[in-house]
């Protein structure tokens, strides 16, 4: 028996896991709680320092529970290179020279005051110049799994302070690699000086990218392109995970990270035309593969330490989130948000990162971090993880009553940035190519239109040429006043997603039982959907293609066109007609 379990190692840690998330996942669906939390929160209670402790005592917990440190570390590290991998298929050079104002500049502002700042706090406190820098930046990164998936809850991802939030997470996440450049420096450092310890890793990242973007164009999409042409799957999986671990040993044979090089494969696949497949491929194992490395972070985190610091540690938690939230708040202020939002903003980017633990475990493997320190830092982080949903619902309720606050001192005007007053204009929702066709029919008729829009590369390149464009989603009341929805002639909705059609429209007649809402549905069933949730009238796009076609192949038979046109109408007219309105 012995031997068939020397054959598989880990393979009760294994199955435990599996159970628990089985369990665990639909459990905080349900329950509508943080799967980062829910993960952290089972790794701490069933791990070595957790109900692990008392399995002398009470031989069925073994059974259980995590009761060694190495089986954690094991099962960790692959949690953590799926993560980094992911995250790094995030980071799309497109997608970060859209952002860029908000990436480099804002980003960069936040990590570099905010690094400084914890840095010099960890100085006083004793460490080393060389670990005082490391913690501060390690610090100074926030958790892009409980940012956005608290963005994704609230439906604000989309909103302009979702998307500047989510721009500051991207260069945190970016800044993962010359940490661990720097703790690859470090370790070998010596007595050399901290400023050349910091120029030596900003040179080493720069030699990094240089390398990735030659590997991406000369190995990885090639590679891709010979072997991925008869659509196996298995092929492509196969491919993915010889990238990602590939990578990864490679990195690891030049003294650098294993997380290091599955950032970097995502990188290079995030270049190529197989990122939306590749993502498509590691979607049903996305949940997983971060439960894991949450709940291995979980394990590693001993909650004893709060009983010998029962002072330090809430006041080191509490600091942190005080250090973060007033830089981020400022960075957000400056970049021309209100200070309702840029509050709610900054609160919600106060807590340590995921990313803390993986560069401080790194970091005691390189010996360049104590272990007290490391478990002491590891702690905070993941308390202060814990405590931002209450905190960012606080930040929540203090940017609305500052926004009530203003209202009230404006008089209930609009804010400055908003659009002009308008009435009897019409409101375009959706400015792709239908909504921009409908924009220059109004704009030579002499209408007044206001378009929204919620892709932001669209409003940044139409807004500057003139087109009263606005960014935001059109289901949020708050919009819709502030382009004066009330005194609108009518609405028109062209979005080309159901759902989203579907929650404006309900939105719409919500608020504005008595406007006009026209809408563009995708086919007659969508058609019936948005008319039972308050659209005035509908056009099914199938339906006209088909009577556009059908018009064309009566004509080519003989048919007058005059005849044609006719019968197409009352074809219109009969299937329009033949859809259900609510009672």
């Amino acid at each position: 028996m012995e031997e068939q379990q020397n054959a598989l190692p880990f393979l009760r840690e294994t199955i435990l896991f599996l159970a628990l998330s089985g369990i665990l996942i639909p459990l905080l669906q349900r329950l509508r709680i943080s799967q980062v939390l829910g993960f952290l929160g089972v790794g701490a209670l069933l791990g070595p320092f957790g109900l692990a402790l008392w399995a002398e005592h009470f031989p069925w917990l073994s059974h259980l529970t995590f009761t060694e440190l190495e089986e954690v570390k094991v099962l960790g590290e692959l949690g953590v290179l799926f993560l980094m991998f992911m995250i790094g298929l995030e980071l799309s050079a497109a997608r970060l020279w859209s952002l860029r104002r908000w990436v480099f500049g804002a980003g960069t502002a936040q990590v570099a005051v905010c690094g400084a700042a914890i840095g010099f706090i960890a100085w006083s406190f004793g460490n080393p110049p060389g670990t005082s820098l490391l913690l501060g930046l390690a610090l100074a990164l926030s958790s892009t799994a409980v940012v956005m998936q608290l963005l994704s809850q609230s439906r604000t991802l989309a909103q302009p302070l979702g998307q500047a939030s989510f721009s500051i997470l991207m260069l945190q996440d970016l800044a993962v690699v010359p940490l661990f450049l720097l703790i690859a420096v470090l370790s070998d450092s010596g007595s050399t000086s901290v400023p050349w310890l910091v120029i030596s890793a900003v040179a080493k990242s720069v030699l990094a990218i240089a390398l990735i973007y030659l590997l991406g164009r000369r190995v990885i999409r090639p590679l891709f392109r010979s072997l991925v042409g008869q659509r196996q799957p298995e092929v492509f999986m196969a491919l993915t995970l010889l990238c990602t671990l590939g990578i990864a040993g490679l990195t690891a044979m030049a003294g650098l990270s294993l997380a290091l090089g599955a950032l970097l494969a995502g990188l290079l696949l995030a270049e190529t035309e197989f990122r939306h497949e590749v993502e498509v491929t590691i979607e049903p194992f996305k949940g997983l593969l971060m439960g894991l490395f949450f709940m291995s972070v979980g394990m590693q985190t001993d909650m004893r330490e709060i009983l010998k610091s029962p002072v330090l540690v809430p006041l080191s938690v509490l600091g942190l989130f005080a250090i973060k939230s007033v830089v981020a708040s400022l960075v957000l202020r400056a970049g021309g948000f209100n200070w309702g939002r840029s509050i709610e903003g900054g609160m919600l980017l106060g807590q340590g990162g995921e990313f803390a633990f993986i560069v401080v475990s790194a970091a005691v493997t390189a010996a360049v971090m104590d272990r007290p320190t490391a478990q002491f830092v590891m702690l905070v982080v993941a308390l202060s993880m814990f405590a931002t949903p209450l905190l960012a619902r606080l930040g929540t309720v203090i940017r609305k009553h500052l926004e009530k606050h203003e209202r009230l001192r404006s008089g209930g005007g609009f804010a400055a940035d908003g659009p002009p007053s308008l009435s009897g204009h019409v409101i375009i929702v959706g400015y792709g190519r239908v909504g921009q066709l409908l924009g220059q029919v109004m704009s030579r008729q002499g209408v007044s239109y206001v378009a929204i829009e919620n892709d932001a590369e669209v409003v940044a390149r139409l807004h500057p040429a003139g087109i009263p464009i606005f960014f935001g989603n059109a289901a949020r009341v708050e919009l819709l006043e502030r382009v004066h929805a009330g005194h609108a002639a009518s609405i028109i909705l062209t979005m080309d997603e159901p759902e989203a059609a579907l929650r404006a429209v309900e939105a719409v007649h919500r608020s504005y039982p008595h406007l006009p809402l026209l809408a563009r549905a995708r086919d007659e069933t969508h058609a019936l959907h948005l008319l039972r949730a308050g659209a005035t009238q509908v056009i099914p796009e199938t339906l006209e293609t088909g009577l556009q076609l059908a018009v064309f192949a009566l004509q080519s038979l003989g048919m007058s066109d005059g005849d044609a046109a006719q019968l197409a109408q009352l074809e219109r007219e009969q299937r329009i007609a033949g859809i259900d309105r609510p009672s």
